[in-house]
């Protein structure tokens, strides 16, 4: 049973890589900063899923949805910059 468990553990190894620390180092930002980063992301997803979930029958459909993609991506904008002035100065990429 205990080597079952040990195969289990090993097999999601890999998402240690995906730990909040080791991004935040990988990307060389403060919290604040990628916590901006990733809902920039997250704006730039519902932009794309936008165009996916909704169909489009006539042109007011098409315009609607148009505008909800400006919108999702002015978000995506302002989180970015958001991000970019939060970053702290003071850190350098490590050599």
């Amino acid at each position: 049973m205990e080597h079952g468990w040990k195969r289990a553990v090993e097999a999601f190894r890999f998402l240690d890589a995906l730990e909040f620390h080791s991004v935040k180092e990988w990307f060389g930002l403060s919290t604040v900063s990628l916590a901006a980063f990733l809902i920039g992301v997250g704006c730039l997803l519902a932009a794309l899923a936008v165009g996916f979930l909704y169909s489009v029958d006539n042109l007011a459909d098409f315009q609607a949805i148009q505008l909800w993609r400006i919108q999702w991506l002015l978000a995506a904008v302002a989180a970015f910059v958001a991000g970019i002035l939060l970053k702290r100065s003071g850190e350098r990429e490590k050599k």
